[in-house]
């Protein structure tokens, strides 16, 4: 299983990032992913959510802080999950975690991405 994420990197507060995570393997033609979503961990800070989305249905979740600003969405089709996320400030300082989540043998599975660094900065 591996989970890809791309998207990071330096904006300006108010300027706009959209990350980018594709998760792969042999599992997941078996057990399909039923929720993505992102987490972030800011340094000296616990890691939060910020937004998941399930499959079927497309059941959005976001954290109190970034709703309005953050849009989530995916790509059933190539297992992907986009974060779109306008307004930026600088508390968003993070890094960004992709997370998939299923259901192996009945037991619910998570699977993690290795992080993508977004800095908001001027």
């Amino acid at each position: 299983v591996q989970l890809v994420e791309s998207g990071g990197g330096l904006v300006q507060p108010g300027g706009s990032l959209r990350l980018s995570c594709a998760a792969s393997g042999r599992v997941f033609s078996i057990n399909p992913i039923n929720r993505m979503g992102w987490y972030r961990q800011a340094p000296g800070k616990q890691r939060e959510l910020v937004a998941t989305i399930t499959s079927p249905g497309s059941t959005t979740n976001y954290a109190d802080s970034v709703k309005g600003r953050f849009t989530i969405s995916r790509d059933n089709a190539k297992n992907t999950v986009y974060l779109q996320m306008n307004s930026l400030k600088p508390e968003d300082t993070a890094v960004y975690y992709c997370n998939a989540a299923h259901f192996l043998r009945g037991l619910p599975r998570d699977y993690w991405g290795q992080g993508t660094q977004v800095t908001v900065s001027s």
